[in-house]
This record gives structure tokens, sequence and C-alpha cells, in this order.
């Protein structure tokens, strides 16, 4: 983030006017700048959990997915998307609150598996992406207002002859490690007694890529996240989006627990965006128009869910 800074105007004196004085500006800047530097440092004395930890290395941990499109992913060049936008929004905030116009920001990767470990072991700071929010997970984490809410569906190959979960009893179906997904997929398969052999993929692309391969006739996961594979893919039209939705939940962004400061100021954010139209237009901009990095369009319009969540943020949480 680039910071202009901005220059004062003065009218231009004689010789004599601005010499005279010159000394007691200098004693008033001086003071002035010692103002500034206490009110500073008392600041970061009030500090806690997060906050003080960004202010201290002067600079804020992202953690980051590389294959979530359209919400936090790699494009060969930078991670983009709609959570990352939220995040870098949230960013900017901590800034301003921080008084650090300058503070840098550092990405680590994550994944499904590996995400919330790094969170507690202080390796990431926050993490905005495709996490859902449930309440197993605030156990170990915290969590903010709801970004996003979504069905559980899965993707297949247009000719599989799969429409429901019930075509998949005696097959190998995939899913990623360490979902909620995953949890919901075993339940099914424990209750309906499917006989399903379920494969745990490292990340949504490894997952993609079995179903794809045929090691797997199906892969099972967050609506967004099967229709951004199915529109990226070379050959979209080979594959469907089907199944009854498993259950609907909401991702957020994540970050430790017991830091009311970070939620403060992450929800603040989060709701105004919602509410101030901001949050529809992320969504437009990533769901319904053309993405880096070739241009492709997810054709996931605004539902119903999301549109009342923009208008009503909320902070639900799904069992």
């Amino acid at each position: 983030m680039k910071v202009a800074a901005r220059r004062g105007e003065g009218s231009e004196g004689t010789v004599r006017i601005i010499r005279r004085p010159r000394f007691p500006r200098l004693l008033l800047a001086l003071a002035a700048c010692g103002a500034v530097a206490f009110a500073g440092a008392a600041s970061a004395d009030e500090l806690t959990g997060t906050l003080k930890k960004i202010h201290d290395d002067g600079v804020v941990v992202l953690g980051v997915r590389e294959t979530s499109i359209p919400f936090s992913y790699f494009d060969g060049q930078r991670t983009v998307g709609y959570s990352q936008d939220i995040a870098l929004q949230i960013v900017d905030e901590i800034r301003k609150t921080l008084g650090m116009p300058q503070l840098r920001v550092h990405e680590v990767t994550v994944t499904s598996s590996n995400r919330t470990p790094m969170l507690m072991n202080n390796q990431i700071d926050l993490e905005c992406g495709s996490t859902t929010h449930t309440v197993e997970r605030e156990n170990v984490a915290a969590f903010s207002d709801s970004i996003f809410q979504y069905a559980v569906r899965m993707i297949t190959r247009k000719n599989s002859g799969i429409t429901d979960f019930a075509d998949l009893a005696g097959k190998p179906v995939v899913t990623t490690a360490g979902t909620s997904d995953e949890r919901l997929l075993r339940s099914l398969n424990t209750d309906r007694q499917l006989n399903m052999r379920i494969m745990s993929a490292r990340d949504h692309q490894e997952a993609f890529t079995a179903m794809k391969e045929g090691r797997a006739v199906a892969f099972v996961m967050d609506e967004p996240i099967v229709y951004g594979f199915k529109a990226t893919d070379p050959h979209p039209d080979d594959f469907i989006v089907t199944g009854t939705p498993l259950g609907y939940e909401v991702y957020a962004c994540m970050f430790r627990k017991g830091d009311e400061p970070l939620r403060a100021l992450v929800n603040r954010v989060i709701a105004h965006s919602q509410t101030s139209g901001d949050a529809e237009r992320l969504y437009k901009q990533w769901f319904t128009q053309p993405i880096p990095p070739r241009g492709i369009n997810i054709n996931f319009p605004l539902s119903e869910q999301n549109r009342a969540l923009f208008a009503h943020p909320n902070d639900r949480a799904l069992d």
C-alpha cells in the first residue's frame, strides 16, 4: 500500500520575519513531536493480543490459500480473491488503528489441515479464505461475523450417471482433509450405510484432480469452490455440480481465541462492507464477472441467503 505524504503550504516572508520566530517554532515543533511520540507509546502500552504482536513486529501475517477459487488463490503473481480482498480491508483498518501506514504484510500459504495449528502456534495472525465457522472449531479458534453462506454439494463428470448422494453408494468419493465437508460426508456414509470409499485429499486441487482422473467418481465440497473448479477447467462442460445439499454453512475470518480487540476491529470492517454495499460489489466482481488469471467467469449469482447476510451482518455458526 502506498501512502502519499501531504505537504503543508505557507506564504513567503522577509528574511527578518522568518528569522525572528525560528527558535520558538523549533521548540514548539520538538514539543509537538515529543507529545506525538508519548501518545503513540501510551497507545502501544494499552495494546493486547494480536494487535500488540503486530505492532511490535511491524508486520501482519496473513494465512492465504493457493487454490480456493474465487475466495483466496494464487493467480500466478499474487494472492487474490473475494476473501483476500476482505483480509486486505482488515489490514488497512489495522494500519489506521495502530497509526502504522507502512505496516508490512507477510503471506503464509495454509491448507485446510494446517491452518488452525499455524494460527495457534502464532505462525499466522489472521486467516480469511474458505474456512467454515462451526461450533466445533470454536473450541480452538475465534471467528468473525460471517462473510459468505453456501451449500455443500458435489462435482462429478456429466456422463457419470450420478445425480445425488445416494448414487455414491459403494463408490470412491473424494473430499478435502480437515474440512467440515469431510465430517458431513463421513456422517452421511455412516448414517445411510452407503459404504462409500472416502478419500481425503491434501487440498482442493488434489481432490478435484482425483475426481477428474477417475480415482474418485465425485468431489464433495463447498458449492462455490466446485463451481470455481468447473469454470477454470479447460473443458468445463464435462462436469456438473449436483446433489441435494448436505447442509448450509458459512465462511468467516479466523483468529486466536480471547482476542476481543481484534474481533471488534474485524467485525467493524465486515459490517461496514456488508451494509455499505461493498460486499455485494465484491461478490459481483468475483462470482459474476471474469476473474484472473484467464478471465473465466464463475457464473454464481448472488443467492437470497447471501443477500440477506449482507443486509444483516451476523456471527452465525453452524453445527
